[in-house]
């Protein structure tokens, strides 16, 4: 499987976010993520890093 699963970086410290994301998509309000299920999250936050060996996304938290 080539799912990852989200992090949000708050104070150096890395907080799982959501499990199996297939679509990191752009919105309005920040990013729509996807998991392989169909569930949605959207969250104010932008893309600190991509560890695609690793499956893993950091997001990092915008106001």
């Amino acid at each position: 499987m080539c799912e990852a699963n989200a992090y949000l970086r708050k104070d150096g410290k890395e907080e799982l976010f959501f499990e199996n994301v297939d679509k990191v998509l752009p919105h309005e309000d920040g990013l729509l993520l996807e998991d392989i299920f169909g569930r949605r999250k959207i969250v104010k936050a932008r893309i600190k890093e991509l560890a695609l060996v690793d499956h893993r996304i950091i997001l990092e938290k915008i106001d």
